[in-house]
């Protein structure tokens, strides 16, 4: 039996990732870290009521993560998969940016991961094994105007996961970062026709990428098979970079 636990598994990548767990292996159990918006959350554990369950988590805040590894660990007793997948954007041009909209992205992005991590590592510690995926994104690698706030905090996103990566090598602990870049999720949805068709045309592949091929990658990082991979960044992007 595995334990994996999915945090912004409400949205299109969290819920692929979530899917692709549950259909890899019947003695998976996906917990879904939700906050607020938890509709899609809920119908896949109806979907799913005996390999999945919601858990309340606010990534940003530390005693919100204490309190899902203290429902997680008391009806599992482990915890072998964490998959730091929530975050959120507030693009706009630094000169014009809110100290909120930075505040926000990075408490988000880059704060979450760290709470995660740091809330995990104690039981996988203790069991000297464990895997960690973070998702970072392109904008890490190839920084756009408008997104500075985004973009610095995906980047310190990579720096964290290859730091602790070597921190933990020798315990049994992967700790890798997935990159991807346009993926068809609700991140796109406020992007008009024209917006869509110039990001086609900057992939190789000449479409957008589907959330379950993110979550594959996922998959593989958390698989028992990958585990002298570690701090790695795989970029899931059709060929732009």
């Amino acid at each position: 039996m595995r334990v994996i636990l999915v945090t912004g598994a409400n949205g299109g990548l969290g819920q692929a990732i979530a899917r692709d767990f549950i259909r890899e292996d019947s003695g998976n159990f996906v917990w879904l870290g939700v906050h607020k918006a938890t509709d899609k959350a809920t119908a896949l554990v109806s979907e799913f009521p005996e390999r999945s369950a919601i858990v309340e988590l606010n990534v940003s805040d530390p005693i919100s993560w204490q309190m899902a590894l203290k429902t997680i660990l008391t009806r599992h007793d482990q915890l072998d998969v964490l998959v730091n997948n929530a975050g959120r954007h507030r693009d706009g041009l630094l000169a014009n940016l809110d100290s909120s909209a930075w505040d926000d992205v990075l408490s988000t992005n880059l704060d979450g991961v760290f709470h995660g991590c740091r809330a995990v590592l104690p039981s996988m510690i203790s069991r000297r094994q464990g895997r960690i995926v973070n998702i970072s994104s392109l904008s890490a690698l190839l920084a756009p105007a408008g997104q500075t706030n985004y973009a610095a905090a995906k980047a310190g996103v990579i720096a964290l996961t290859q730091s602790l990566a070597k921190e933990v090598a020798r315990i049994g602990i992967t700790v890798n970062a997935i990159c991807p870049g346009y993926i068809e999720t609700e991140a796109l949805s406020s992007w008009g026709e024209s917006e869509k068709t110039a990001a086609v045309a900057r992939v190789p592949m000449r479409r957008l990428g589907r959330p379950d091929e993110v979550a594959s990658a996922v998959r593989f990082l958390a698989c028992r098979e990958a585990s002298y991979i570690t701090g790695s960044v795989l970029k899931v992007d059709g060929g732009i970079l």
